[in-house]
Protein backbone atom coordinates (compact mmCIF):
# COMPACT_ATOMS: atom_id res chain seq x y z
CA UNK A 1 0.00 0.00 0.00
CA UNK A 2 2.88 2.33 0.79
CA UNK A 3 4.29 1.90 -2.71
CA UNK A 4 0.93 2.78 -4.29
CA UNK A 5 0.63 5.88 -2.15
CA UNK A 6 4.19 6.96 -3.01
CA UNK A 7 3.50 6.41 -6.70
CA UNK A 8 0.25 8.39 -6.54
CA UNK A 9 1.90 11.30 -4.74
CA UNK A 10 4.82 11.33 -7.18
CA UNK A 11 2.45 11.20 -10.16
CA UNK A 12 0.35 14.06 -8.74
CA UNK A 13 3.46 16.19 -8.19
CA UNK A 14 4.63 15.46 -11.73
CA UNK A 15 1.25 16.38 -13.22
CA UNK A 16 1.27 19.64 -11.22
CA UNK A 17 4.78 20.36 -12.51
CA UNK A 18 3.74 19.57 -16.10
CA UNK A 19 0.77 21.96 -15.83
CA UNK A 20 3.02 24.65 -14.38
CA UNK A 21 5.64 24.24 -17.12
CA UNK A 22 2.93 24.07 -19.79
CA UNK A 23 1.40 27.33 -18.60
CA UNK A 24 4.80 28.99 -18.87
CA UNK A 25 5.13 27.66 -22.40
CA UNK A 26 1.74 29.13 -23.31
CA UNK A 27 2.76 32.48 -21.79
CA UNK A 28 5.92 32.48 -23.90
CA UNK A 29 3.92 31.71 -27.05
CA UNK A 30 1.44 34.49 -26.26
CA UNK A 31 4.31 37.00 -26.17
CA UNK A 32 4.39 36.70 -29.94
CA UNK A 33 8.07 37.24 -30.77
CA UNK A 34 9.98 34.66 -32.77
CA UNK A 35 12.30 33.79 -29.89
CA UNK A 36 9.59 33.48 -27.22
CA UNK A 37 7.30 31.44 -29.49
CA UNK A 38 10.20 29.10 -30.28
CA UNK A 39 11.03 28.72 -26.58
CA UNK A 40 7.34 28.34 -25.76
CA UNK A 41 6.93 25.46 -28.20
CA UNK A 42 10.11 23.84 -26.84
CA UNK A 43 8.84 24.23 -23.29
CA UNK A 44 5.48 22.67 -24.23
CA UNK A 45 7.21 19.61 -25.66
CA UNK A 46 8.67 18.69 -22.25
CA UNK A 47 5.34 18.22 -20.45
CA UNK A 48 3.97 16.24 -23.39
CA UNK A 49 6.93 13.84 -23.24
CA UNK A 50 6.63 13.69 -19.44
CA UNK A 51 2.91 12.91 -19.54
CA UNK A 52 3.46 10.23 -22.17
CA UNK A 53 6.21 8.63 -20.06
CA UNK A 54 4.06 8.80 -16.91
CA UNK A 55 1.12 7.21 -18.76
CA UNK A 56 3.25 4.38 -20.20
CA UNK A 57 4.85 3.71 -16.82
CA UNK A 58 1.46 3.67 -15.07
CA UNK A 59 0.09 1.23 -17.65
CA UNK A 60 3.13 -1.01 -17.17
CA UNK A 61 2.68 -1.03 -13.39
CA UNK A 62 -1.05 -1.75 -13.67
CA UNK A 63 -0.46 -4.66 -16.05
CA UNK A 64 2.32 -6.09 -13.89
CA UNK A 65 0.09 -5.84 -10.81
CA UNK A 66 -2.72 -7.59 -12.68
CA UNK A 67 -0.35 -10.44 -13.56
CA UNK A 68 0.76 -10.63 -9.93
CA UNK A 69 -2.86 -10.84 -8.79
CA UNK A 70 -3.63 -13.57 -11.33
CA UNK A 71 -0.52 -15.53 -10.37
CA UNK A 72 -1.38 -15.12 -6.69
CA UNK A 73 -4.88 -16.47 -7.31
CA UNK A 74 -3.29 -19.51 -8.97
CA UNK A 75 -0.88 -19.93 -6.06
CA UNK A 76 2.09 -19.40 -8.37
CA UNK A 77 3.74 -16.32 -6.93
CA UNK A 78 7.42 -16.91 -6.18
CA UNK A 79 8.10 -17.66 -2.54
CA UNK A 80 10.59 -15.33 -0.87
CA UNK A 81 13.38 -17.79 -0.14
CA UNK A 82 16.15 -15.21 -0.09
CA UNK A 83 18.62 -14.92 2.75
CA UNK A 84 19.06 -11.44 4.15
CA UNK A 85 21.87 -9.59 5.85
CA UNK A 86 21.39 -8.37 9.43
CA UNK A 87 20.50 -4.98 7.93
CA UNK A 88 17.68 -6.61 5.93
CA UNK A 89 19.30 -6.41 2.50
CA UNK A 90 19.10 -9.38 0.17
CA UNK A 91 22.21 -11.57 0.24
CA UNK A 92 23.84 -11.46 -3.19
CA UNK A 93 24.74 -15.17 -3.31
CA UNK A 94 21.18 -16.09 -2.32
CA UNK A 95 19.77 -13.86 -5.06
CA UNK A 96 22.13 -15.42 -7.61
CA UNK A 97 21.06 -18.92 -6.57
CA UNK A 98 17.36 -18.11 -6.92
CA UNK A 99 18.05 -16.32 -10.20
CA UNK A 100 19.73 -19.43 -11.62
CA UNK A 101 16.62 -21.50 -10.78
CA UNK A 102 14.27 -18.92 -12.35
CA UNK A 103 16.42 -18.65 -15.47
CA UNK A 104 16.41 -22.44 -15.93
CA UNK A 105 12.63 -22.47 -15.42
CA UNK A 106 12.21 -19.79 -18.09
CA UNK A 107 14.53 -21.56 -20.53
CA UNK A 108 12.51 -24.74 -20.18
CA UNK A 109 9.21 -22.88 -20.77
CA UNK A 110 10.04 -19.81 -22.88
CA UNK A 111 6.41 -19.18 -23.89
CA UNK A 112 5.01 -19.24 -20.34
CA UNK A 113 4.27 -15.77 -19.00
CA UNK A 114 4.40 -17.12 -15.43
CA UNK A 115 8.04 -18.14 -15.71
CA UNK A 116 8.91 -14.75 -17.22
CA UNK A 117 7.10 -13.03 -14.34
CA UNK A 118 9.10 -15.03 -11.79
CA UNK A 119 12.30 -14.30 -13.71
CA UNK A 120 11.48 -10.58 -13.59
CA UNK A 121 11.13 -10.84 -9.80
CA UNK A 122 14.50 -12.63 -9.62
CA UNK A 123 16.13 -9.90 -11.73
CA UNK A 124 14.61 -7.30 -9.42
CA UNK A 125 15.92 -9.11 -6.34
CA UNK A 126 19.36 -9.21 -7.97
CA UNK A 127 19.08 -5.42 -8.45
CA UNK A 128 19.08 -5.63 -12.24
CA UNK A 129 16.19 -3.27 -12.92
CA UNK A 130 16.56 -2.94 -16.72
CA UNK A 131 16.44 -6.71 -17.23
CA UNK A 132 13.64 -7.03 -14.67
CA UNK A 133 11.59 -4.56 -16.67
CA UNK A 134 12.29 -6.34 -19.98
CA UNK A 135 11.36 -9.70 -18.48
CA UNK A 136 8.13 -8.24 -17.08
CA UNK A 137 7.33 -6.64 -20.46
CA UNK A 138 7.80 -10.07 -22.04
CA UNK A 139 5.52 -11.67 -19.42
CA UNK A 140 2.86 -9.05 -20.14
CA UNK A 141 3.14 -9.56 -23.91
CA UNK A 142 2.93 -13.36 -23.57
CA UNK A 143 -0.06 -13.05 -21.25
CA UNK A 144 -1.85 -10.71 -23.66
CA UNK A 145 -1.05 -12.97 -26.65
CA UNK A 146 0.99 -10.28 -28.39
CA UNK A 147 4.03 -11.18 -30.50
CA UNK A 148 7.26 -11.13 -28.52
CA UNK A 149 10.53 -9.84 -29.95
CA UNK A 150 13.45 -12.21 -29.58
CA UNK A 151 16.37 -10.77 -27.60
Amino acid sequence: MRAKLSYAVTAAVLVFYFVLVGSRGVMLIQSGTLITVTFGVAVLILPVIGLWFLWKNTQFVRRANALAAELDAEGGLPVDELKRTPAGRIDRDSADEVFAKRKAETESAPDDWRSWFRLAVAYHDARDTPRARKAMQRAIALHDGRPVQQP
